[in-house]
């Protein structure tokens, strides 16, 4: 296929990648419509990715060694033990990932985007409705376009994902995510923690995953996550997929994780949430859902609008960056539109599915149905999370 009008609704990593993967394949005119007017990279939230998969996504030329990244090795599992300052090690398990930025990665994502791509901030899209073999785009200042396909890109509360299957309904997963960032020099006594070292600290009820990320201008930045439910009287309307950006959380739930921090992790690790000032910390509430269909009629899901699956499986930006290469491929190889689309559709929608369940497994064993983690050494860690060809698996699913 050559030719044809395109349309990308959503201009982060997902949208970046897809409109990458249109020009590719063959798309004559690109549209990225993107909500925000401000700067994408300045958003700090730390990703990271098996090593397996960037080594594909090199070889598919959406990654590559220059976008600024930090080496992982291990694991390492901590319970809190007296006033020991790190914890008890509980074991460590392989753990061959490579760190990001979202923001840093975001701008080398939109610095590959060809000149020819029209890329619109500010652009909100409101309304899509299939118009014959094509689709009609209607954004919030009226102005209405026609297009071959329209790739949704925009997220979890997605309008394209709504129009090509409304009857998807994201699900409360029953907790939080509180998420922190701040500079390495902040830390005190730093060298106790290798860099290489990717941290779990364990506790009844949660977790906080905790590793180094990029800064995107040769430093580093400390990034945390901690899972655990929420309070009483949070004030969050979950009933429907939410979330509270950094500088906008309530007392309530601030207090919550530094109450888990000075109670549940040890000394070490607690002192990260202290460390992270408000308008560096952010909350967000699991939800989990995948769309019945990647592809309907001209309308195509990529990245969190086709599914969003718990970050335990670390596949947010991964997936996203996956469901580019697939559509890349579907485009090229394809005669037609509808063909194309399909060979997208039945190639990433089991992907989709499949990424879910494992997400609500791993809710399971790190989050609501948690383990005696202090009574648990190397051997009894290594059961509960076995090794398998250098990924590990968990409740019998592969993690990668």
């Amino acid at each position: 296929m050559r030719g044809g009008r395109v349309a990308v609704v959503g201009g982060s990593i997902a949208g970046c990648a897809s409109a990458l993967a249109a020009y590719r394949g063959g798309a004559e005119e690109i549209t990225v419509f993107e909500r925000a007017s401000e700067q994408l990279a300045d958003r700090g939230v730390g990703l990271a990715m098996h090593n397996a998969r960037y080594a594909e996504l090199e070889a598919r030329a959406f990654l590559d060694p220059s976008m600024p990244w930090l080496q992982l090795n291990r694991r390492c599992w901590y319970v809190r033990d007296g006033a020991e300052p790190m914890g008890r090690l509980v074991g460590t398990l392989p753990f061959p990932f490579r760190t990001y930025n979202w923001g840093p990665l975001w701008r080398e994502l939109r610095e590959r985007v060809p000149a020819s791509v029209d890329f619109r901030a500010g652009a909100i899209v409101e309304r899509l409705e299939l118009d014959g073999p094509g689709v009609e785009l209607t954004t919030a200042d009226g102005g209405a376009e026609r297009f071959d396909i329209v790739v949704g890109a925009d997220g979890y509360r997605s309008t394209v994902r709504a129009a090509a299957c409304p009857e998807v309904r994201p699900q409360y997963a029953g907790y939080l995510a509180w998420r922190g960032s701040f500079p390495v020099e902040r830390l005190p006594d730093a060298g106790r923690w290798p860099v290489e070292d990717c941290v779990y600290a364990v506790f009844p009820g949660g977790h906080a995953v905790i590793y180094r990320i990029p800064d995107g201008r040769g430093g580093r930045r400390v990034n945390w996550v901690l899972y655990s439910a929420p309070p009483s009287g949070h004030g969050l309307p979950l009933d429907s997929p939410t979330s509270l950006p950094p500088g906008t959380l309530t007392d309530a739930l601030r207090d919550r994780a530094l109450e888990i921090a000075d109670t549940q992790l040890a000394p070490f690790w607690g002192q990260l949430m202290h460390l992270t000032e408000p308008g560096e910390l952010f909350v967000q509430p699991m939800y989990d859902f995948t769309a019945p269909r990647y592809a309907s009629g001209r309308l195509v899901l990529t990245g969190d609008a086709a599914t969003v699956a718990r970050p335990h499986t670390g596949g947010g930006a991964v997936k996203a960056l996956q469901d580019a290469t697939a559509l890349e491929s579907a485009l090229a190889s394809a005669t037609s539109w509808p063909e194309a689309l399909a060979a997208y559709d039945a190639e990433r929608s089991p992907v989709g599915r499949g990424m879910v369940e494992l997400g609500r497994t791993l809710g399971l064993g790190l989050v609501q149905q948690t383990p005696d983690w202090s009574a648990m050494d190397q051997n009894a860690l290594d059961s509960h999370w076995q090794q398998a060809d250098g990924s590990g698996t968990f409740g019998g699913r592969r993690i990668s």
